[in-house]
């Protein structure tokens, strides 16, 4: 070997070698037991980066949909005026002077992607196809004037835009994400894409949005949206108002209906009959032996859950007698054995949802798991069938039923 090449000293398996051992001029290498690298993960690190890659996947499907939006809203409105002069080159010309530097960085990008073969999609073959969301915004900006006529408010746009910002940095540079971020970049996409006119599902203000992922594999969980592990879970993420408030039909079936009844005040029922809610609610009657059965298997004092449950029902009495129409206010009792407690809202159209719980031999109703269906006809759809029927149309069968074999409470 020439004098001025690497000369690997020998070694062998148990020894390490000291310093004086080393020839002059070579150099050691240091073995993996002496640098004291760990290169295992363990379930902890393993659970910590499925975590970031989940919120990480939502984030990144919600800024997918913005910028998908957003550039067919700047191609629509901008291609018109700059296409008839520029051809092609429109984008080059609409970026001016001010974005010459990102748009011809977009351009080599694109040449480089077509001598690559990344462009997999003949759509994709143009310089607005490589703009990322802060360009697009830009070119809003600039050509305000133009947009102007299609939005109400420009500082709408942008707060949303700055918004999406922290979340787009953070995942484009795959940095943790936390609750908090994601949880407000899918607001900030939600009302952008309503702003822009793609819409997200439901009208603006509705109780639950659509969610984007539940969208896109929402038929692998039939119409559930949403799991809990418990009710007070579930309150923190739906209270009461937002489950109840506005609805125009609330039909609900169970032991007590606390969830209605005790966490929704009477004068926001009579406030919500008497805009037009009609409501039907079905206790299990307070004097059956179903009760006396449901009391010993949670260890209760006899009396003290029929007691609960005629409280209940007084209290909703009391409601009904003070609305001008009491006959859209209706009161039932079942005497079969509870399996389930559902809320059934606004289940006869597309925004309809239900919180499901079931009713569990040792567990009382605030602690048993929750499910939120989302209704509207939406069901899993398999290849070369017809859609199947959803849960929410499930428990909504199994309610018109007992309520059919149930008896007023006058």
């Amino acid at each position: 070997m020439s004098s001025g090449g690497l000369e690997l000293p020998p070694g062998d398996a148990g020894h390490a070698g000291e310093a004086g051992d080393i020839p002059p001029g070579t150099v050691s290498l240091a073995r993996p037991m002496e640098i004291g690298a760990e290169l295992d993960w363990g379930a902890d690190a393993w659970a910590e980066v499925r975590t970031r890659a989940q919120r990480a996947g939502r984030a990144y499907i919600w800024l997918n949909l913005v910028e998908q939006r957003l550039r067919a809203v700047v191609a629509a409105v901008l291609r018109p005026i700059y296409e008839p002069v520029n051809g092609e080159e429109w984008v080059v010309a609409a970026a001016g002077p001010a974005g010459q530097e990102w748009v011809q960085r977009a351009v080599a990008v694109r040449e480089v992607s077509r001598r690559k073969g990344y462009l997999l999609d003949p759509a994709d073959d143009n310089v607005l196809s490589f703009l990322t969301l802060p360009q697009l915004r830009e070119l809003m900006v600039q050509h305000w004037p133009c947009f102007e006529p299609y939005f109400d408010d420009r500082r709408d746009v942008e707060l949303a835009l700055d918004e999406l910002e922290v979340a787009r940095n953070v995942v484009s540079r795959n940095r943790a994400l936390s609750e908090t971020v994601l949880a407000q970049a899918e607001r900030a996409a939600a009302r952008l894409l309503e702003i822009l006119g793609g819409g997200s599902g439901v009208p603006a203000g509705a109780r639950l949005s659509v969610d984007a992922v539940e969208d896109l594999v929402g038929d692998r969980y039939a119409d559930v949206v949403s799991v809990h592990p418990d009710r007070v879970r579930l309150q923190r993420q739906i209270p009461a108002e937002d489950l109840f408030g506005g609805a125009r039909r609330v039909d609900a079936i169970g032991i007590g209906l606390n969830l209605l009844v005790q966490n929704f005040s009477g004068r926001r029922l009579i406030r919500l009959a008497e805009s037009g809610c009609r409501i039907r609610l079905l206790f299990l009657n307070p004097a059956s032996s179903a009760v006396r059965r449901r009391e010993r298997e949670l260890g209760l004092k006899k009396g003290e859950l029929s007691r609960t449950v005629e409280m209940n029902i007084l209290h909703m009495r009391r409601v009904r007698s003070r609305l001008r129409d009491p006959g859209a206010f209706e009161i039932h009792v079942f005497d079969e054995t509870p399996r389930f407690t559902a809320y059934l809202v606004d289940g006869d159209g597309a925004d309809g949802l239900a919180v499901v719980q079931s009713y569990l031999r040792r567990a009382r109703g605030m602690e048993a798991p929750v499910l939120v269906l989302r209704g509207g006809g939406r069901g899993v759809v398999r290849s070369g069938q017809e859609p199947e029927n959803g849960l929410f149309q499930t428990y909504r069968e199994e309610f018109d039923s007992v309520w059919t074999d149930s008896r007023p409470v006058s």
